[in-house]
C-alpha cells in the first residue's frame, strides 16, 4: 500500500475540510440540528434505542454516579477546551451517545442473564507499558498462541454480544469511513476487524479518559480522571471481559489484555485480577514520546482546526512520566509472574525474547504457537504500520 506524503504531524486529508464545509452548510440551512454535547441530550438520544433499566444492572449507586459525573465533566471539557471543528463535534457526539447506549444495553443484558458475570476466568496475561513501546507487538505475538485468548477489535468497540453477530460488519463500516478520512490510519496502528486488539473500547465504554485524550484536547477531564479512583472503570471492564469470554466460550484460556492506560491504573486492574501474569515493555523515552505525539496529532488534527503540536509534545512527555511512576510503584508490590521486554531486544530476536517471556511467566511454548507467531510476524512485516517510522524520520529532518 502506497501512502500519500505526511509532511508534518498535524497534516490531514483534504477530505476532512470538505466534510467540515458540508456539515456546516447542512446545519446553517437547517437541514439537521447541530450535534449537542449536553449530557441530558446524550442520554435522551441513547434511550431511544436502549432501556432505561440498563443504567442499574449489577452496578452500585457509586458506580452509576461515577459514570454520570465522568460524562458531565467530559462533555464540559469538550465544549470549553477541545476547539472541535464540525467533524470533531459530530464524532464526539456520536461516540458519547454510543457509549451511553452500550452501557444501557450491557446493564439490561446482565439483569436478564446475571450468570454471565459469574463466568470463571483463567488468570489473564496483562501487557503493560507506554503507548508506542512495543505493547502491540508483544500483545499480538502472545495472542496468536492458540492456547491463549484475545479480544477482537470489533468486540472491543462493540462490547454488547449480538445474534447474529453483526459487530464485524459494523466495525468494517467504521474502518472504511475512518480510512477515507485519514489515509495514514493504518500506519499509526495496524487494524483488522476480527484481529486481536487492545481493549481500548471497553475503557472508553466505561468513560476512562485514555481513548478521549488521544483525540481531543481535554485537560480538565484528563486531570479529573488522573486524580480519581479508577476502580469503577475496572469493575465495568471486568464485567465486559466476562461477557466476552462467556460469548466466545474461551474463559478457560488465559486472555492476553493490553491497553497503555493499564500503566496508569495497574493497582485497580490487579485488584480485579489478582492472579494475573504481567509483561512490561520498555523503550527509550524520547522515541516513545515522539511516536506517541505523532499518533495524538494525527487524531486531533482531524477533529480540530486549532492544534498545538508543542502542547501535544509536552502533554505526552508529562503522561509518560506519570505512567512510569505509577507503573513502577504498582509493580514494586507485585508478587506474581513478571517478564520485562526491551523494545530493541524484541527487534533483534523476537523468538528468543518470546521464549524468555514464556519461561518467566511459567507458560508452555508449543511448536504450534511458534508457527502461528511466525505467521503473525510475517503479517506485521508487510503491514503499513512500518511506514510510521519513516514518517517520524521525515518529521525530524524537516524540523532539524
Amino acid at each position: 500500500m502506497t501512502l500519500p506524503p505526511r509532511p508534518h504531524p498535524c497534516a490531514r486529508s483534504s477530505r476532512v475540510d470538505r466534510v467540515n464545509g458540508w456539515l456546516e452548510a447542512v446545519w446553517n440551512k437547517g437541514l439537521c440540528d447541530r450535534p449537542s454535547l449536553d449530557p441530558d441530550a446524550l442520554w435522551a438520544k441513547a434511550l431511544r434505542d436502549a432501556p432505561a433499566i440498563g443504567e442499574r444492572g449489577p452496578r452500585s449507586d457509586a458506580d452509576m454516579a461515577d459514570f454520570r459525573l465522568r460524562l458531565e465533566i467530559l462533555a464540559d471539557s469538550l465544549a470549553e477546551e477541545a476547539r472541535l471543528n464540525p467533524l470533531g463535534l459530530t464524532m464526539a457526539h456520536g461516540q458519547l451517545v454510543r457509549v451511553v447506549r452500550q452501557r444501557l444495553e450491557l446493564g439490561a443484558l446482565w439483569q436478564l442473564e446475571p450468570e454471565i458475570l459469574e463466568t470463571p476466568l483463567a488468570p489473564p496475561i496483562i501487557v503493560v507499558g507506554h503507548m508506542r513501546s512495543g505493547t502491540t507487538r508483544v500483545h499480538r505475538l502472545l495472542a496468536s498462541d492458540p492456547a491463549l485468548a484475545a479480544t477482537r477489535f470489533c468486540d472491543s468497540w462493540h462490547p454488547v454480544p449480538r445474534s447474529p453477530d453483526t459487530r464485524p460488519a459494523w466495525s468494517t463500516l467504521s474502518l472504511v469511513f475512518a480510512r477515507a478520512l485519514n489515509p495514514w490510519l493504518d500506519a499509526i496502528h495496524p487494524f483488522g476487524v476480527t484481529r486481536p486488539d487492545e481493549e481500548l473500547g471497553w475503557l472508553a465504554t466505561a468513560l476512562d479518559h485514555c481513548a478521549y485524550e488521544a483525540q481531543w484536547r481535554i485537560p480538565t477531564f484528563t486531570a479529573f480522571s488522573e486524580a480519581r479512583d479508577p476502580a469503577p472503570v475496572y469493575r465495568e471492564f471486568a464485567r465486559m471481559l466476562r461477557t466476552d469470554a462467556s460469548w466466545h466460550e474461551n474463559a478457560d484460556r488465559p486472555r492476553v489484555l493490553k491497553v497503555p492506560q493499564f500503566a496508569e491504573d495497574l493497582p485497580a486492574l490487579l485488584a480485579e485480577f489478582p492472579d494475573a501474569r504481567v509483561v512490561m515493555t520498555s523503550r527509550c523515552r524520547n522515541e516513545t514520546a515522539a511516536s506517541a505525539a505523532s499518533l495524538v496529532a494525527n487524531q486531533m488534527a482531524m477533529q480540530s482546526d486549532d492544534v498545538d503540536f508543542g502542547w501535544i509534545e509536552g502533554e505526552v512527555t508529562r503522561k509518560i512520566a506519570l505512567r512510569q511512576d505509577r507503573m513502577e510503584a504498582a509493580l514494586a508490590d507485585f508478587a506474581g509472574p513478571l517478564a520485562v521486554v526491551e523494545f530493541e531486544q524484541l527487534n533483534a530476536d523476537w523468538e528468543a525474547e518470546t521464549a524468555r517471556i514464556y519461561a518467566e511467566l511459567d507458560l508452555p511454548l508449543s511448536d504450534e504457537a511458534l508457527a502461528t507467531m511466525r505467521a503473525e510476524q510475517g503479517r506485521a512485516h508487510r503491514s503499513p504500520h512500518k511506514a510510521h517510522g519513516q514518517q517520524l524520520r521525515n518529521f525530524s529532518e524537516t524540523t532539524a
